[in-house]
Order: C-alpha cells, then structure tokens, then sequence
C-alpha cells in the first residue's frame, strides 16, 4: 500500500468525512444509476474499490439484498464514517470493510474470495495517481461473466469553456484530476483482459459512465 497517498487521504479526509455526504450529493453525479446496472443475481458478489463514506454499499446493499457486498479504501479516516453508516444502517452483517490500495489488490487476500461478480468504482479513479492500475486491478479481479463499472469526471465537453475551467480549478484543491484518457484507457484495458466495453458521456460530459464485461 502507498503510504503517502493513505497519509495524503487521510489528510484531506479527516474533517471532510463529517461532511462529504451532505456536500458531494449535489456533484457527483451518475453514482444511483451506477447502482441501478449492477443487476447481480441472487448470492452474487459486489466490491466497490474506493468505497469511501459507505454510501454507495449501502444504497446498493438496500436495493439487492439478495447479494454479498464488500468495500475497501486506502484511507482509515473514510473507513471510520464508512463502519458507522453501515452499522447506523443494520446492514453490518451485509457489507465487510477493510483498508486496501485500489492500484494493487488481491481480493484472497482482502477477503478470502478468488474473484468478484461485480467490480465498480464512483469517482474514485480521479483521485488513484496510478489510476490505470486501478483498472487494471478490478478486471484482474472479476469472474468470467462478471462486469466492471465505472461513473466519474468526464471532460465537460459540451458544457461552457468557462464552467470547464472553474471545475478542474475546485477539484484540484482536493486532489482531485478527471482523467481525459479514462475512456480510450479502459477500453485498452478491457480488451487486453478479452472483455467487451461500453461508454457514456452523461449531463453534457460533466460524467463518464463506462462498463467493461
């Protein structure tokens, strides 16, 4: 695990866990749709890789309660908010945590399971330095039919020059940096590991959606 970025996250994290559901609800778009495509049938598995505040495993773990969800997150100071909102939520025996490094994971060895069903990632990507790894990582991760899905930061392609330049100046300031070669990557990426793959600019840009399966 790279333990700059865990301390840099932390960093950001400690005050701003109190806060980022209320906060981040109103511009991180895409996330409930995200949810609503993970379609898993019944007794299948689900990780989120950057899971963050919990929210995301929650939403999901309410909608499929038929299915095995599991999250991790290389900061501590997330994963503190995240245990709390899941307990707060009685859905403890549903979704297990622990602290990982999205750019080099082996689900053996975070929870004692070979592969995942599902594999998806909520503005995650744009904050992992070795963002491809991530990538990388999560299809090295799923089963044979399984899928890898993905909202985040697009290029704000057909939104004003203006609101582009105002966004990348307020997401810097959280270390945050939408990936303008996110798509063709992961497309690389999903045909090297044999999978087919989609993409889908949403709200004129401001979001990428991309699935790989």
């Amino acid at each position: 695990m790279s333990s700059n970025h865990a301390s840099l996250m932390d960093g950001v994290y400690k005050s701003q866990r109190h806060i980022y559901d209320f906060t981040r609800k109103y511009y991180l778009l895409g996330r409930d749709q995200l949810i609503f495509d993970l379609k898993p049938d019944y007794g299948q598995t689900i990780l989120e890789v950057g899971c963050g505040t919990g929210r995301n495993l929650i939403q999901a773990a309410r909608l499929y309660p038929w299915a095995k969800f599991y999250g991790f997150d290389i900061s501590e100071e997330m994963l503190i908010t995240a245990r709390k909102n899941i307990e707060k939520a009685r859905l403890s025996d549903r979704i297990i945590l622990v602290q990982g490094d999205a750019s080099n994971f082996s689900c053996q060895d975070l929870f004692g399971i070979e592969k995942m069903d599902r594999v998806f990632y909520s503005y995650t990507l744009s904050m992992i330095p070795p963002w491809q790894d991530a990538i990388e990582q999560g299809l090295k991760a799923l089963e044979k039919e399984g899928s890898l899905h993905i909202i985040d930061f697009g290029q704000q392609e057909d939104l004003p020059s203006f609101f582009k330049t105002i966004l990348k100046q307020w997401l810097k300031a959280f270390h945050v940096v939408p990936r303008a070669d996110l798509a063709i990557k992961t497309a690389e990426q999903a045909e090297k590991a044999g999978r087919r793959h989609s993409f889908k600019p949403l709200y004129k840009g401001y979001s990428w959606g991309l699935k790989a399966w």
